[in-house]
């Protein structure tokens, strides 16, 4: 994903933010809402918030350990480099919905504590996003670039699992010197992806404090 892609993306999201912003539309704490817009933008809020929560959890637990496990490590490299900046715009897109919708229904001056601390965290899951998309995602696909061609070199790569590359590491000062920094960067981004989950699992907390059976 080209570095303009990347931006205009950082704006579409920014926009869509604004787009739903309590002052774009006329926001008012009176109740004074049409009621289709009212179910309009809490559909929006569940749907959207529901698919960053599912596809974090896919992702972050489940889909990237069982490809490591059984692709070989360069294939596996390089799917992940394009699934990637998919995954962290579709969280974005779906977190600034997301909070869009909260804060028209919940405008901020007349919120209680728990609903601005609920904004916050869904704030917090599309900065989060944002930054893995802009900043780390593009570092981490181009040292993994680097790193293949001195593995390729070294005609390791092809395997399932690190093993090998930890054993050439030991004899090959450039290649430990290299896995080092993907590991410092990957680590950030592993870290930033986290704290969006940890976010929209706070909120997830809060929504099944409103469900009514």
């Amino acid at each position: 994903m080209a570095w303009m892609t990347r931006f205009l993306t950082a704006v579409a999201f920014l926009a869509v933010g604004v787009i739903f912003s309590p002052e774009t539309f006329g926001s008012k704490s009176d109740g004074g809402y049409s009621p289709v817009l009212i179910t309009g933008l809490k559909l929006s809020h569940l749907l959207c918030f529901s698919t960053a929560f599912g596809s974090s959890l896919w992702v972050t637990f489940i889909g990237g350990i069982i490809m490591f496990k059984n692709l070989p490590r360069h294939q596996f490299g390089n799917l992940q480099s394009k699934m990637f900046p998919a995954y962290f715009s579709l969280v974005g897109v779906c977190c600034a919905v997301a909070v869009g919708a909260f804060g028209y229904l919940h405008p901020w001056k007349t919120s209680s504590p728990s609903e601005k601390y609920q904004l916050v965290f869904l704030l917090a899951g599309f900065v989060f996003s944002l930054i893995n998309l802009v900043i780390f995602t593009p570092m981490t696909i181009e040292m993994m670039k680097q790193r293949h061609k001195v593995e390729r070199e070294a005609n390791i790569g092809q395997e399932v699992g690190g093993a090998k590359n930890q054993e050439v590491a030991k004899k090959d000062p450039r290649l430990a010197s290299m896995n080092k920094k993907f590991g410092m960067i990957h680590g950030l981004s592993s870290l930033a992806n986290l704290m969006s989950f940890g976010s929209l699992a706070v909120h997830s907390w809060y929504l099944a404090g409103k469900i009514n059976f």
